[in-house]
């Protein structure tokens, strides 16, 4: 029996509009779940009649972080489809575009979206900064700002936003809820490195500005990179923009090392009972990405491909993103409608027709029983997956590779926890932060393979060869994918007569986020709720500390409609 419906709307912290409808049973765990995205995305349609080429440019204003995975997606889609092979260089600067993404992208989500479902701020005031101090040089050993002065001042910023009347940043939250469990001097702490995060952000991402002239929203090239790098010349990028693309990694590195990953394990140590929450489907499924040569070699990975089921790590199963009985898309409880007869469909085949049944705005209640969101639902195989950081950090651990298997044991042997807490929100949570310091090592790396085959001569980024439409076949169809940092994204087009006839992307958020499917199968973030104990209905912290561990994002799953269903406005382009 029912005891109580909670409703989470919007949930705050993420990218998008997502709705969550949580079911408690008499003992206050979650017995049923509904996750609906509550915005549409048309995309697929604005893409149809138009040059392939400019694609990545439409397809990288979905959202204002996902930017570049989902310009790299796209121009390799229109690559797979003409046969573009693109020049080593181009490809080294695309791993080094993404890795920046993923740098900064989980620095971001730790602090500043995830990190206060763990910190209470208000708590902070209580904290003595000559304790905080100690703890600090404890915690983080390397990191230079741990003075008593230091955190007194920050303490005296705190005190400013509060005793003003308004908490700024840190606004409507369940502080003081009894589940947050550090102790002042942590919470202060951690308030001191979300501050310094936050500034720190602005300066990695200066990486792209290099390379894609932009951000958000950097330069991609159909072949390549539209970057030009003549070291001697003042007009492209050369040893002076080299050297501070080094120096942003190294910087990086420092973040990375030294004040993130010590921060997560600390705060984690504090609640080692998630690491039996939220475990959610136990199937797992990651593209891969990061060639070290080109995107048709999955065997050169740094993140290898391939499909774990039932938490069973002794086997990786293989993808293919063209096989038309492994991804396709159902709507069974989507507002969006079919050909009569057809349930789920290939992407190459896929259909965006919008099709709204749902209540009429503002309602209480979505109807589990029918449709309920404007995403779609995934599956492979007929199976749901999970998608995202941990989807990645378990695929290369099963692939057996020493990279991954490194980091994971390092981190299980400081939380004092088994394997098995890996299938949970800590785990998440923790899988993200495994996965920045490979992608900090591997930015390096990458950076040094480019200045090596700079000094051999190889200035090339782009080959454009195949650049006039006159050379495309009359149809084609190719696929791109990439591994987001919230998880396998990929794109696929039709070109017919040098326009895309059908363009179909299935996010990340997509996956996780998906409603039941046919079979009654929950998505990815209904199925880690269900058995989550919730101790005060009206401020369910524990709903969004398992919903933000996947870091949700719904902009690129929606566009946007009025209350009623109307189109809001048309611009017309001549």
């Amino acid at each position: 029996m029912a005891k109580e419906r909670i409703v989470v709307d919007p949930v705050t912290r993420i990218e998008g509009h997502l709705r969550i409808e949580a079911v408690l049973g008499e003992d206050g765990r979650i017995r049923e779940a509904l996750s609906s995205g509550t915005m549409w995305r048309g995309l697929e349609i604005i893409l149809q009649g138009r040059d392939p080429r400019d694609a990545w440019a439409f397809c990288e204003r979905i959202c204002g972080v996902c930017t570049t995975v989902h310009a790299l997606a796209s121009v390799r889609a229109v690559e797979n489809a003409l046969g573009i092979v693109v020049p080593p260089n181009g490809e080294i600067i695309r791993n080094i575009m993404e890795l920046t993404q993923y740098v900064q992208d989980h620095v971001i989500h730790f602090y500043h979206l995830h990190a206060l479902d763990w910190v209470d701020v208000v708590s902070a005031l209580k904290a003595d900064p000559k304790a905080t101090a100690e703890l600090a040089q404890k915690v983080s050993p390397k990191w230079p700002y741990s003075s008593p002065g230091y955190f007194s001042d920050v303490l005296a910023t705190l005190k400013r936003f509060v005793e003003s009347g308004q908490l700024g940043i840190f606004q409507n939250a369940y502080w003081g809820h009894p589940a947050y469990k550090l102790p002042p001097e942590a919470n202060l702490m951690a308030v001191a490195h979300y501050l310094e995060a936050l500034r720190w952000q602005k300066e990695i991402i200066k990486i792209h500005t290099v390379f894609g002239g932009k951000n958000p929203h950097p330069n991609y090239l159909v072949g390549g990179m539209a970057c030009a790098i003549d070291l001697e010349s003042d007009n492209a990028i050369n040893v002076e923009r080299l050297n501070l693309v080094k120096a942003k990694i190294e910087e990086a590195f420092a973040i990375v090392e030294h004040l993130y990953l010590p921060d997560l394990l600390a705060v984690a140590s504090f609640y080692p009972e998630w690491a039996g929450i939220g475990a959610g489907l136990g199937n797992y499924l990651a593209y891969g990405d990061l060639p070290l040569t080109h995107p048709s070699d999955p065997a050169s990975f740094r993140f290898p491909r391939g499909v774990i089921l039932n938490r069973n790590l002794n086997e990786v199963l293989p993808v293919d993103l063209e096989d038309p009985d492994q991804i396709r898309e159902e709507v069974a409880h989507s507002w969006y409608q079919y050909p009569a007869g057809k349930q789920a469909l290939h992407p190459y085949e896929g259909e965006t027709q919008p099709h709204y049944t749902g209540p009429r705005p503002p309602y209480e209640y979505l109807d589990e029983s029918k449709a309920y969101s404007w995403l779609k639902s995934p599956r492979w195989k007929g199976h749901a997956v999970e998608v995202g950081p941990l989807a990645r950090v378990l695929v290369g651990y099963a692939s057996g590779k020493e990279e991954f298997k490194e980091v994971v044991h390092e981190a299980l042997g400081k939380l004092g926890v088994p394997p098995g807490a890996l299938f949970s929100t800590l785990g998440r949570t923790a899988a993200r932060g495994l996965e920045t310091k490979l992608a900090v090592h591997w930015l390096m790396e990458e950076y040094n393979r480019l200045v090596a085959n700079l000094k051999a001569g190889d200035r090339a980024v782009a080959n454009t060869e195949r650049w006039d439409p006159s050379t495309w076949p009359q149809s084609c169809k190719g696929f791109g994918f990439t591994e987001a940092p919230r998880g396998a994204l990929a794109h696929w087009v039709h070109i017919q007569d040098g326009k895309i006839a059908r363009y179909q992307i299935v996010v990340p958020s997509t996956w996780n986020a998906s409603p039941r499917d046919s079979k009654g199968q929950h998505g990815a973030y209904e199925a880690a709720l269900l058995g989550t104990p919730v101790a005060d209905p009206k401020q369910p912290v524990e709903i969004l500390r398992t919903i933000h561990s996947f870091d949700p994002c719904l902009a690129c799953a929606s566009h946007l409609l009025g209350p009623e269903g109307e189109l809001l406005s048309e611009v017309v382009v001549r």
